[in-house]
């Protein structure tokens, strides 16, 4: 099963970093230099992301704005049919030189880059797999964001019945997620031991909170609302699974987990209805992608890109990569996000008890 290959490649140490750049630490730059009349394509696959807009892109923006080239994007939509037509727009009639790829789905978009690679773009493959050599490689480490997400809620519950509600099965962050959880002591996909037993688990198409909400609300009424834990493998699903708890007066009763940071999921933090929300500093991420978009304009060999290493892929490839990162946020560090600038207090207190969490 291919999850097993994840956990066992994560677990022997197969992250082979040449650098690896933490959260609150710029990501290498490279020395800088120019790019002046290089355009830069982003093919983003939903847009509609809060990050994205919000964090993402305009790190990206800055990135090649101070190296003097040009930034253009298309959105897909979450239609991996639209993302191939647009990585293809973006060299074909934008005349991109490098194209940042936010796959949907990190298999059907291969053919798409490597009729990239042949018209001579070189291709970033940002924030999710691409199981393409030729492709750059950048993300945050995936599988530790679920080992810290399993740890934070095992160590406020150890036991018990539990729900697992995964991202998209098209995207490989999925199964790197729930590798990690493996690793923090969580059973295998379907399975259970003496302590933990697995009373659901599923994919949820395009990370929907709305269909995490109804997965969620199936769940409860399958096991009559006996779940102890869930893991969630991001903010937005996090939202949607809360709300199903909420009706049940379970919120805050039963230990739930997030990634990304989204502002709505650091308040349920401090509200206490989401116990971890691992961040993954979305600036330090545009960042990197841009710094190595500048350097690619002018040296197509992604080998050459400043603080690259090789991440051995699920699918046998040796990926040249930038992995960042991540860290656990919960109600006992929260002043980290505040002193970051990623949210502010008036967002991350809104109907918080006054002095019931720090940063409050």
């Amino acid at each position: 099963m291919m999850l097993r290959k994840i956990a066992g490649i994560a677990a022997s140490a197969a992250f082979v970093l040449g650098a690896c750049t933490t959260a609150g630490t710029p990501a290498p730059s490279g020395g800088g230099g120019s790019a002046a009349g290089c355009t830069v394509g982003v093919s983003w696959n939903n847009y509609q992301e809060e990050r994205w807009a919000r964090w993402d892109e305009p790190a990206i923006k800055a990135a090649l704005d101070a190296a003097g080239a040009k930034y253009v994007s298309n959105d897909a939509k979450s239609s991996a049919e639209t993302q191939a037509s647009n990585v293809e727009n973006l060299i074909a009639t934008q005349g991109a030189k490098v194209v940042i790829i936010l796959a949907q789905d990190g298999t059907a978009i291969k053919p798409a880059v490597a009729s990239a690679i042949a018209a001579g773009a070189a291709v970033i493959a940002y924030d999710r797999l691409i199981e393409d050599p030729t492709a750059l490689y950048i993300t945050f480490d995936n599988v530790l964001v679920g080992k810290l997400q399993a740890e934070a809620l095992l160590k406020v519950k150890d036991s018990g019945n539990f729900v697992v509600i995964k991202g998209n099965k098209a995207d490989a962050n999925a199964d790197f997620l729930r590798a990690g959880m493996v690793q923090a002591g969580l059973p295998d996909v379907d399975q259970s031991n003496d302590k933990l037993k697995n009373v659901g688990e599923t994919y949820t198409d395009n990370w929907d909170p709305a269909k995490a909400q109804t997965e969620m609300e199936q769940f409860l009424t399958a096991n009559d609302n006996k779940i102890d834990i869930a893991f969630v493998e991001n903010d937005g699903m996090a939202g949607g699974v809360i709300a199903a708890l909420t009706a049940q007066g379970l919120a805050g009763k039963v230990p739930v987990s997030g990634q990304d940071g989204d502002l709505a999921a650091l308040n349920r933090v401090a509200l206490g209805t989401q116990t971890v929300d691992v961040w993954k500093d979305a600036r330090l991420l545009g960042k990197a992608a841009g710094d190595a978009a500048v350097q690619l304009c002018g040296n197509k060999d992604i080998k050459k890109v400043a603080g690259v290493g090789t991440f051995d892929s699920p699918g046998g490839n040796a990926m040249t990569s930038i992995l960042l990162t991540p860290q656990a946020i919960t109600k006992d560090n929260l002043n980290i996000v505040l002193d970051a600038g990623w949210i502010t207090k008036a967002d991350l207190c809104k109907d918080v008890t006054a002095g019931s969490v720090g940063g409050c």
